[in-house]
């Protein structure tokens, strides 16, 4: 019996934590089921080494952005310049980006004004934008409906775990919602109830690997292949068997990154 297909829709296979291993990292998660990763690039001045793992690694795509925890060390991003890096075949998103008031609140300005041209690179490619947002809710909120009304987009709130409130406004923008291991750990039933209540056709999983692994690798360097345990998870929480969520999340994946969906490989 075959076991069934999912995405990884949010890893980092460029941080150092895979520089020893990285070809069997992608080999264990194909053996998981796991066909397709995302790799994000935080830092634009590192796309081409996120780019050269994508090209060398069919099932890997990748996106790049300015994660607000950098966005007041690195160059302010421009329009243009995502724009241009959207034309290679296997780019499939725009970010992360987003706000983080946690650990980065005084530099809120401009990661606001990151967030915002992220917003308009995604509304001219037609590419899912991908949130980080930590303790940055109602401005969130505000500048994702404020962009949404100027010119609707596609969005995913990567590693969701944020409130109910935020959950709602994303999701009637017709955002997406994105499963963590944060949502497996067994003190995450609050965040647990925010997924049950959303329309399991605006689910994704994925890891946010290196960090964040689920049980029973929690405490461990996190991969690809435990985006499984993640899933397993978001199957109970929906009340639907493992195969039934995976063609499920495998269908959201390909209408929200519909890039990676068409993409074929080079014969």
């Amino acid at each position: 019996m075959s076991i069934p297909r999912i995405t990884d829709s949010h890893c980092h296979l460029d941080f150092p934590d895979f520089d020893e291993e990285r070809p069997d990292v992608v080999s264990r998660a194909l053996e998981a089921g796991v066909h397709r990763m995302v790799t994000i690039c935080t830092r634009l001045r590192l796309e081409p080494q996120v780019r050269a793992i994508a090209e060398a690694h069919d099932p890997v795509f990748y996106a790049a952005g300015t994660h607000p925890m950098s966005a007041a060390d690195e160059p302010l991003a421009t329009v243009d310049e995502l724009i241009a890096l959207a034309q290679h075949p296997k780019f499939v998103g725009i970010g992360e980006t987003g706000l983080d008031y946690h650990y980065t609140a005084e530099s809120a300005d401009i990661q606001k004004q990151s967030l915002r041209v992220h917003i308009e690179a995604a509304q001219a490619t037609g590419l899912p934008l991908i949130i980080h947002a930590r303790a940055a809710d109602d401005d969130m909120a505000t500048i994702l409906r404020d962009g949404y009304a100027t010119q609707p987009y596609s969005c995913v709130m990567h590693c969701f775990s944020s409130s109910a409130d935020l959950a709602r406004a994303a999701l009637d923008l017709g955002f997406y919602l994105s499963m963590s291991g944060i949502a497996a750990f067994p003190k995450s039933q609050d965040l647990r109830d925010i997924f049950a209540d959303a329309p399991v056709d605006r689910i994704l999983v994925e890891t946010d690997s290196p960090y964040l692994a689920p049980p029973p690798h929690r405490g461990k360097r996190n991969e690809p292949a435990y985006t499984a345990h993640t899933a397993r998870v978001g199957a109970d929480v929906f009340g639907m068997d493992y195969e039934a969520f995976a063609r499920q999340t495998e269908a959201n994946f390909d209408r929200l990154f519909s890039k990676a969906a068409q993409y074929k490989a080079a014969a």
